[in-house]
């Protein structure tokens, strides 16, 4: 397509556009009604905080950045009060129905909410994009969100137990040999060498959990993640122990991943340098911390929860779209 005639033309129709620009103007007085701050953060940054399956696009001045978390933070600690953003987030080597390099991502927190109450606001604004883009009309039937406990979506949809199973049973799971006698749509078999207890929970979500939320007949948070999974996230102790995250999901499509956010700046730097000591583990080039972020948790986060919302999938899924390039003016096109 790049290097055609009609390669100048956006992928979305001017139609599609003008329903874009009317959704993200409804998304912006929703929080304009409930008081939290539109605020901009860079989009450049000199460090990042390191995720081992995500990597940031590295450019001569530093990273383009992966999401606003961080420099969010920033401001909350510095005493913004609730804050959100919509910005372009990138990140290298994600493209697909769901995925593009360069996306538009929805963030905020709300400073002493829970994850729980966050959840509630997450819902109502999930609603207010597909009511004002005639969802319901077109079928859709509005019910009340779900909320199914990771540990029960995992015993229910692929007959494990994510806490307390072995990692031979784990394996066993992702090749449809789950002594349960729940059977995966997806089995991979034989599975790669090196999977870790995490890797295989990752790939049960994908092979059976999600395929079982996308059955649901209405939007379907999964909360209360393993430990290892908690990213940013508190930590209840339990027991069981959990990462006080959770995720939305919507026909199947994960639209929103949010938490009670980690205040501990101590806590906070342990994770991010193991996951770069991971990092290595795996071959990948550790990144740069993004010091300013833990002086900024040291100095004083107050507790808080946030979300991230993929905004391209929202509006996908409102407007009725096959995939996120359907509704994005120039998606990733190498030429």
């Amino acid at each position: 397509m790049a290097d055609t005639p009609q390669a100048w033309r956006p992928v979305a129709t001017p139609a599609i556009l003008r329903q874009r620009a009317h959704l993200l103007h409804q998304v912006r007085n929703f929080f304009w009604q409930r008081g939290v701050m539109e605020v901009e953060t860079p989009q450049l940054l000199p460090g990042v905080a390191p995720e081992l399956h995500q990597d940031p696009i590295a450019c001569q001045c530093g990273f383009l950045s992966t999401s606003p978390e961080t420099a969010m933070k920033r401001l909350l600690a510095a005493g913004c009060g609730p804050v959100y953003q919509i910005c372009r987030s990138f990140r290298a080597g994600e493209q697909g129905v769901l995925h593009n390099p360069e996306f538009t991502i929805l963030e905020w927190y709300q400073p002493g909410w829970s994850y729980r109450d966050l959840m509630i606001e997450v819902e109502s604004l999930l609603w207010t994009v597909l009511e004002c883009a005639g969802w319901l009309a077109r079928g859709g039937k509005r019910t009340r969100a779900e909320c199914w406990h990771y540990r029960e979506a995992f015993r229910h949809f692929a007959g494990v137990d994510p806490f307390t199973d072995s990692v031979a049973l784990l394996r066993a799971a992702c090749q449809g040999k789950s002594t349960a006698g729940v059977r995966s749509e997806r089995q991979i078999d034989p599975l790669p060498e090196g999977l870790d207890r995490q890797d295989l929970l990752d790939l049960l979500l994908l092979q059976q959990v999600e395929p079982g939320l996308k059955k649901r007949s209405g939007p379907v948070f999964l909360l209360d993640f393993p430990p290892e999974a908690a990213a940013m996230a508190r930590i209840d102790p339990g027991p069981p122990a959990v990462a006080q995250r959770f995720e939305l999901y919507m026909e199947g499509v994960e639209l929103a991943n949010g938490y009670q956010e980690l205040t501990d700046p101590v806590e906070q730097q342990h994770r991010l340098l193991h996951t770069n000591q991971q990092r290595q583990q795996t071959g990948k080039q550790p990144l740069p911390i993004d010091e300013r972020f833990l002086h900024a948790l040291a100095h004083g986060l107050p507790t808080c929860a946030g979300v991230a919302v993929g905004l391209d999938r929202l509006i996908m899924l409102a407007l009725g779209a096959n995939q996120i390039q359907e509704v994005m003016a120039f998606p990733w096109d190498p030429l």
